[in-house]
């Protein structure tokens, strides 16, 4: 009945807090005497707390938080509030915390990861970036100190053996991604001393709407086995000069690019009068195609920047640039092509992992976030997690002005600019959050024309965002921001030091603008909650026009309006219909979420498989008894000239190796199989149940045949010069180099995965390449 009531008020999930608030007065009570110890004795008391299991029971809990508060006072200068220290009952008890922002989340994550530790759990604090985790794990250092809990933090830039001794600390601050990268590597190791992640405890998430579900949908990939690749410019070059409209067409979503007859007859005639479709010779137009959508789809400094002669993605749910995001399948290289910049390498995929299995790997799983409840249900679906939501230490007295809309994007813009100057003039300092790069520094030029001068945070400088955005609340300060970059530092009113905050208070606060509506409501709430931290006075305000691609490619009907003479259109069901177009949007990235958990079940599931095999293999000697047992004589008569040990080296090589490749072909099989899938849903089939059926039995018998492979391999290994097996002589060998990189992972839902698809479809090639 409860959770019917929950859903029917729109608050699926809620964790009902009157349990934690019981004990507050308790860990109140505990303060005096706690103030009395010494450093030492209150690390001790810490200590204590480490005596019993998780979970914590009602005293226990009691104590730990007041341990904590006493510390985080001594060590930080910092007093938890109350609601921080609810914050901690939550995580601690496996919920998603949700705390707006400027609530203290960092030092409540601090205080509960700090309370696993010292309960014997090894725990990995996730966050968005390499600059928060590092930001927050030195910043929390001194309480971790305190309590007698050793934190790490690792990077991008951390050697194996610096990201050993961090995973080794009762506290591991990493983003995400570099966390997920390390567990490939693991997975490809041939020797147990060269893993650097240990078995895992607790995850506990930053921003974890974020982690969870707009960076669920993004596979992180470990990519070997480089190969060169050629631009191709010769295409580039030529639909360069293609007309749109006569030589291509794009569809209505934008989502895929077309040449029309007139276009094909064009392209055959520049390269000499050649047939594109000609069945003998299939390489052309995927060269064309590649090319055609590079060009037209791909918009420079929207969903790429060029920077030091590199063509760098940008990561769609934060604005910021993703480093070791690429395209898949050629694309990339079409890109590079375009912008005529040197071509990356690339590979083959030796194994990736989604963020959702990342996560799900841990027993335990919290996370805190200002943004939870809207994507409750998403939370509760795919991680089996429940949202308490922590109210703010002081009242939200922000104003929420609403939407304006307007008839066209340039009125839109006027009107946004013409309030910045009404604003500014005041004093006031005002934060503008936009789409994307391109609309942040088009803004930026039309705001600078207007003798409006403002800084700009958006992904090309995102090496300085966080001391950017710390100023955002400076008097008279004019910011333009991209995609909630900067999450994760607080905007003071008065700048960084607070030096005019009495200033910026008497006028009115930090006043948010949002030069559209984002494809999610929660994204909207994310930008609005800038403003009115701490009970400070703000503002928020959205210019949204009817011309916003959120609203052209998600409202049924997008004619028959009224608007007044500078485009504003007041009428209520329209002001209704941006937020229908909204709701269609998350509707959509719902179902992006949902098919990418499906496709991904069945792919783990043989993961798994594989992953425990390799595991025996690699720790139990597995694959020497099985070579022994498939080619006694051989072996024997190896053991007889290099030793058991020598040979059960070679046979734990030959074996992994084996199981590796055929994981890396069945890998690229079941990438060809997703990637065509949908044509099938033309044909009125389940492409899910298609994927399934297809899948299934590609992998049936997989250990047989590496099996039977790495047998016949250890038959013709032979002792080389030097007393050992040589297994290179028999083509046992690791990648030459291998690295990491995050690609898209859309089902029915990209115009990328659909672009690759069709390309590779045309080309008719078995083969996954990175």
């Amino acid at each position: 009945m409860a959770e019917s009531v929950r859903r029917l008020l729109g608050r699926p999930g809620a964790v009902d807090l009157r349990p934690y608030s019981k004990l507050l007065e308790a860990i109140e009570a505990r303060e005096p005497e706690l103030r009395e110890l010494s450093d030492s004795e209150l690390t001790d008391k810490a200590a204590e707390l480490g005596n019993a299991e998780l979970p914590y029971d009602r005293q226990d809990l009691v104590e730990l938080c007041a341990v904590g508060r006493e510390a985080a006072r001594r060590a930080l200068d910092e007093r938890p509030y109350d609601v921080q220290l609810l914050g901690v009952m939550a995580l601690l008890d496996g919920h998603i915390a949700e705390m707006a922002t400027g609530e203290g989340k960092t030092l409540a994550g601090a205080l509960a990861a700090a309370g696993f530790a010292l309960r014997g759990q090894r725990v990995h604090v996730l966050s968005v970036n390499d600059y928060l985790a590092r930001r927050d794990a030195e910043w929390m250092a001194p309480l971790y100190e305190r309590l007698g809990v050793a934190v790490g933090w690792i990077s991008e830039e951390s050697t194996p053996e610096e990201r050993r001794a961090a995973y080794a600390a009762d506290v591991t601050y990493a983003s995400v991604s570099e966390l997920g990268f390390d567990v490939l590597r693991d997975r490809m190791v041939t020797d147990v001393a060269d893993r650097v992640v240990p078995e895992p405890n607790i995850a506990l998430i930053d921003e974890a709407d974020s982690v969870l579900v707009d960076e669920a949908r993004v596979p992180l990939v470990l990519a070997g086995a480089a190969e060169s690749t050629e631009a191709d410019l010769e295409m580039a070059d030529l639909v360069r000069r293609l007309t749109p409209r006569v030589h291509y067409e794009v569809d209505v979503d934008g989502r895929n690019v077309q040449l029309t007859d007139a276009g094909i007859d064009a392209v055959e005639k520049e390269l000499g009068g050649i047939d594109l479709y000609d069945e003998h010779d299939t390489s052309v137009l995927p060269r064309v195609n590649l090319a055609l959508h590079a060009h037209v789809l791909l918009q420079r400094d929207v969903h790429y920047v060029v920077r030091d002669g590199e063509v760098r993605l940008i990561n769609e749910s934060r604005g910021r640039i993703a480093l070791l995001q690429r395209w898949p399948d050629g694309l990339q290289a079409a890109v590079e092509a375009k912008e005529k910049v040197a071509v990356s390498e690339t590979g083959e995929v030796l194994d990736s992992i989604t963020v959702q299995s990342l996560v799900l790997r841990y027993p335990t799983r919290c996370g805190m976030t200002g943004t939870a409840m809207a994507v409750a249900e998403q939370l509760r679906e795919f991680y089996e997690l429940e949202v308490a939501v922590i109210p703010p230490n002081k009242p939200n007295v922000r104003e929420d002005d609403g939407t304006r809309l307007y008839a066209t994007r340039e009125e839109k813009e006027d009107a946004l600019v013409e309030e910045v100057a009404e604003v500014h003039r005041t004093g006031r300092p005002i934060l503008i959050g936009t789409q994307d790069v391109a609309e942040s520094e088009l803004l930026a030029k039309r705001l600078a024309d207007d003798g409006l001068e403002c800084v700009v945070l958006n992904a090309k400088n995102d090496a300085e965002e966080a001391g950017i955005i710390a100023e955002a609340g400076t008097y008279g300060a004019i910011t333009v921001s991209t995609q909630m970059a900067g999450r994760g530092t607080d905007i003071r009113l008065g700048g960084s030091d607070m030096a005019d905050r009495d200033r910026v208070v008497d006028k009115g606060g930090l006043y948010v603008m949002g030069f559209g509506r984002y494809p999610s409501s929660r994204l909207d709430d994310q930008l609005r909650g800038r403003a009115g931290r701490q009970g400070d006075p703000g503002a928020s305000v959205f210019f949204v026009s009817v011309e916003d691609d959120l609203v052209a490619n998600n409202a049924p009907e997008t004619r028959g309006y009224e608007a007044e003479g500078d485009g504003a259109i007041t009428d209520p069901s329209w002001l209704q219909m941006v937020d229908h177009a909204q709701r269609v949007s998350e509707g959509n990235l719902l179902e992006v979420h949902r098919n990418t958990w499906r496709y991904n079940q069945l792919i783990d599931v043989q993961r798994g498989v594989v992953l425990e095999h390799r595991e025996a293999v690699l720790t139990d000697d597995l694959g020497d008894r099985q070579l022994k047992h498939d080619c006694p004589e051989r072996h024997a008569e190896l053991v007889e000239q290099v030793g058991e040990e020598e040979v059960a080296r070679a046979a734990r090589l030959i074996t992994l190796y084996h199981l590796d490749r055929g994981w890396t072909d069945h890998n690229a099989f079941l990438a060809e199989l997703r990637e065509g899938i949908h044509l099938r849903f033309l044909g009125r089939r389940d492409p899910l149940d298609e994927f399934n059926r297809d899948a299934v039995p590609a992998f049936k018998g997989f250990l047989d045949e590496a099996r039977a492979r790495a047998a016949e391999t250890f038959l013709a290994a032979e002792v080389g010069e030097d007393g050992t097996i040589d297994v290179s002589a028999v083509g046992v060998k690791r990648p030459s180099m291998t690295w990491t990189y995050m690609v898209h992972d859309h089902p029915f839902s990209s115009a990328l995965e659909t672009v690759v698809g069709r390309i590779k479809g045309a080309v008719g090639s078995g083969e996954s390449t990175a």
